[in-house]
């Protein structure tokens, strides 16, 4: 029976019993999901250890790693080789020995993993058994980044004790992840509060009381039986043991340490002597680490949050002393907020492997590039301050809030790996592959290990806010899945397949949507895709706070357009706290809207993408959602399917947001035009734009009144919790303040001036991003004292070329320098002195053509998914780093 028949029966499955990657525990449990996707489908599987006992008619799959002999003369047939690369695979069809085989094969045990987990989730997607046998063209794939992780939080008794104890739940959720060729998974404690002080919900928030019983100590959580702490340890336990059994790494995060708790906390800490406190928690972690050999590392917070104040050395080299007791190495993995060297040397003495973790774009996801810059504020080296304007205390080292920071030099001692908080997607369903194909394609760049990236519905129910009745937060219980990931199915499926191969066959998502939506399912995959990019664009281009729980795109608290509110949470911008004069999160590329309109008025060109293409980048979004979900709903064979409703929904509602902000930016930019000209006919076109903003997000928030329940908590503040139509007022109320100063305005000129005619007309006129036809070889590498010379070429005539280039460290800026045009071709040198750096270069050019504008080289694509900007990795202190590990 050969691969292209119907009506199969049985295949045979044939592995090497001396095989060690196809006999390694985790192989073996990727080997069951394949016989049980094959049985799902009345296929039988029998094994067997050499190939001359299949049957010679049965289709046959061997399982092998790369270096058995029958795999690489099969390989050496196609002239084929697996990459010498963890977690490498090949799934090519050939023949031995005269008979046919699919050869499913790794350079590991995960590599092999990833390798069976692909036939049985083509099964498992509806794709009848023969057919997902069949692979026409050799599969030869290795992962783009060495760290893919996933980030799930406990930070509420309420909402996160019953999926913490639920054995079911752990081996569905991993099982998923591990399909998705998530390689880490961490289980992270102590995030419900920024710090002890406010913690009233203190389950697992310092966490080791809630684990084990330290012999020597009487510490103990007042409230907490002895039967449940150790229920808790041996969930542990299981849940470390069940993510190693699947081929994916278990880290465990604790962000506090500290337990100086307000005496309404739930459950207080007694027993633990200020003298004792350091070596209680080393001797609590040793005991975790030694009763759990599954955990391979641990996050800290080691910052004041952590409630251990900054610069305690001694507590953290007393507590490191758990890892080299460990008898194993145990990652130190320090969260990046400031973040010191000396910091990174308490975990680099322990001789211990340590990595910095710098969140990627503050405490939300961007567009998948790292930020050409940061913002203003928290730029440069400056030690700790009170902000004037806001009496907000800032700390030293703000750099560290935004990006990679300064953590990021050639020769360093330790690993980057960039963590992506949940500030952008928390609760709706997102799915963009060009969106994270950009974060496969891009985290790496420097040199880092790879991304983790928090969970979704990360922070739900979080400082004492957690509500029973489903972490999904659905009024409409019908749309409520059985556990709360199943939700996210289409999300870890794109996110985690791209980003360890950014050039993933689409079908891998194609294949899942065909199965639950038939028809409707490539214009849903279009709607969704431009519906969940939309947060992400805002997030980059309006910075209106680094801290999640202040901003958070996707269930926004409306900031002023007009004045500041006596009580206005958005105080992380330079004064006045208004909308129109918030920094983007990338400065560099990306215009704030009162420094355009002054643009605008003056007749100047930014080389920055301006607000004004951003909402037309955010309108297009909207439209073409819109459009294909209206496609999909005539296509669907069922209006009522609860996932196609789960779809629906979300998509609306991310699609009305862009619509809101789309028409909110015109609006602030018409504002600042009229503060500069007092010029009425600004005034009125911004109240338009305004108002039709308005009404875009009361119907969204209309649509999901009975989607969602009217208080979605992810915190207990005002911003952190209630429902898109609260939000409604604020915005009717500065709306009444921009028409109030209109009725004042009476006597000032109104459509006299011509820059603001023009100011009027460039907003209503949808923008053309200047185009130009670019020939560049990027310069790959450089050597530090040597300069660097930059060379472009353009199709057509330009006025001028501006070369921009920094070093990959965040807290200092960029510089610019004119290109001198040499023939046909413009150049630039970076000179020597500029080169002697630890760090890589980066470089991009902004290309003036005239009257079209300013062109940014390479720039967004038109998936806004592309590196905007060229890397250059330094020679030799890339080769010394490489030679020291």
């Amino acid at each position: 029976m050969g691969f292209n028949s119907d009506g199969l029966e049985k295949i045979s499955i044939v592995f090497d019993p001396k095989d060690s990657v196809a006999n390694a525990p985790s192989s073996q449990w990727a080997l069951e999901q394949l016989k049980e996707a094959l049985k799902a489908q009345s296929v039988k599987s029998v094994v067997y250890a050499k190939l001359k006992d299949a049957p010679v008619n049965d289709p046959c799959v061997l399982i092998s790693g790369s270096t058995n002999k029958m795999a690489l003369d099969l390989m050496r047939k196609h002239s084929l080789t697996i990459p010498e690369t963890q977690e490498a695979l090949g799934l090519v069809h050939g023949v031995i020995n005269g008979r046919s085989v699919l050869l499913a094969c790794g350079h590991d045990p995960r590599g092999l993993i990833y390798s069976l987990l692909e036939l049985a989730d083509r099964m498992n997607c509806g794709v009848k058994p023969l057919a997902a046998l069949k692979v026409p063209e050799p599969i030869i794939e290795k992962p783009a980044l060495k760290v893919r992780g996933i980030y799930r939080a406990f930070t509420s008794e309420i909402e996160d004790k019953g999926w913490y104890n639920d054995r079911e739940f752990w081996k569905s959720y991993l099982t998923e992840l591990a399909k998705q060729r998530i390689n880490r998974f961490s289980l992270s404690l102590g995030m419900g509060y920024n710090s002890p002080a406010g913690c009233i919900d203190s389950y697992f928030f310092f966490a080791y009381p809630f684990l084990v019983d330290v012999p020597g100590y009487h510490v103990r959580a007042v409230g907490l039986s002895n039967e449940e702490r150790d229920r808790n340890m041996e969930m542990l336990k299981f849940i470390s043991n069940e993510t190693t059994a699947r081929g994916i790494e278990f880290c465990l995060a604790l962000w506090s340490h500290g337990c100086n708790f307000p005496k309404n906390v739930n459950y207080p800490i007694q027993g633990l002597e200020a003298k004792d406190h350091a070596l209680y928690c080393r001797d609590a972690l040793a005991i975790l680490l030694k009763a759990c050999p599954s955990i391979s590392g641990i996050t800290y917070r080691v910052h004041s949050e952590s409630g251990i104040p900054d610069g305690t050395k001694n507590f953290w080299d007393i507590l490191f002393q758990s890892h080299t007791k460990a008898g194993r190495p145990v990652w130190i993995d320090m969260h990046g907020k400031e973040l010191t060297q000396d910091q990174l040397n308490w975990g680099l003495n322990a001789g211990m492997p340590v990595s910095a973790s710098p969140k990627y774009v503050g405490e939300h996801m961007g567009l998948g590039y790292h930020n050409a810059d940061i913002r203003r504020r928290e730029k440069g080296n400056v030690p700790a301050y009170i902000e004037p304007a806001s009496g907000v205390y800032v700390p030293a080292r703000q750099f560290t809030r935004s990006g990679y920071a300064d953590f990021l030099p050639e020769d360093r001692q330790w690993d980057v790996l960039h963590r992506i908080w949940p500030g952008t997607n928390m609760l709706l369903l997102g799915g963009d592959p060009a969106l994270a194909a950009a974060y496969g394609r891009n985290t790496g760049v420097f040199g880092s290990l790879g991304v983790e990236r928090c969970d979704p519905l990360s922070f739900k129910g979080r400082k004492g806010s957690g509500h029973p009745g489903g972490r999904c937060a659905y009024a409409d219980k019908s749309l409520e899945p059985e556990l709360d990931f199943q939700k996210f199915l289409y999300t870890y499926r794109v996110w985690g397949r791209l980003l360890y191969n950014p050039g993933t066959d689409p079908d891998v998502w194609q294949r899942f949507l065909r199965s639950k939506f038939g028809k409707a399912a490539k214009p849903l995959e279009i709607a969704l895709a431009n519906s969940s990019r939309v947060a992400h664009l805002v997030t980059t281009a309006h910075g209106a706070a680094t801290d999640n729980t202040i901003y958070k795109p996707e269930f926004y608290t409306n900031q002023p357009i007009v004045k500041e509110s006596k009580d206005s949470i958005f105080r992380d911008n330079p004064a006045p706290f208004v909308f129109g004069n918030v920094s983007p999160h990338d400065p560099q590329l990306f215009s704030k809207m009162n420094d355009f309109a002054a643009s605008l008025l003056a007749g100047e060109m930014e080389a920055k993408y301006s607000p004004l293409q951003v909402a037309r980048w955010l309108e297009d979004m909207a439209d073409t959602a819109y459009q294909n979900l209206g496609i999909a709903a005539s296509l669907i064979a069922d209006k009522n399917d609860v996932e196609f409703r789960r779809f629906y929904h979300d998509i609306r509602i991310q699609s009305g947001t862009a619509k809101f902000f789309a028409d909110k930016i015109r609006a602030a930019v018409l504002w600042h035009v009229y503060l500069a000209s007092e010029d009425t006919a600004a005034l009125v076109e911004a109240i338009a734009y305004y108002t039709t903003a308005r009404d875009a997000w009361a119907k969204m928030a209309d649509e999901a009144k009975p989607v969602y329940v009217q208080d979605i908590t992810f915190g207990t503040g005002r911003v952190e919790r209630g429902h898109w139509a609260d939000r409604v007022p604020a915005m009717d109320a500065d709306i009444a303040d921009m028409k109030e100063a209109l009725a004042n305005a009476s006597g000032k000129k109104s459509g006299n001036n011509e820059s603001v005619s023009k100011a009027i007309n460039t907003v209503k006129t949808r923008p053309q991003l200047a185009k130009v036809d670019c020939r560049h070889a990027p310069v790959r590498k450089f050597t530090s004292g040597e300069p660097i010379k930059i060379e472009l070429k353009l199709a057509g005539e330009a006025k001028g070329v501006d070369l921009y280039y920094r070093h990959a460290n965040q807290a200092i800026d960029w510089k610019v320098i004119p290109m001198g045009k040499e023939v046909d071709q413009y150049q630039a040198v970076i000179a020597v002195e500029y080169t002697k750096t630890r760090y890589p270069m980066t470089y991009y050019f902004a290309i003036n053509t005239g009257k079209d504008g300013i062109a940014i080289y390479p720039g967004l694509d038109e998936n806004l998914a592309s590196m905007p900007y060229f890397v250059v990795r330094q020679n030799e202190l890339l080769k010394r780093a490489k030679k020291g590990s």
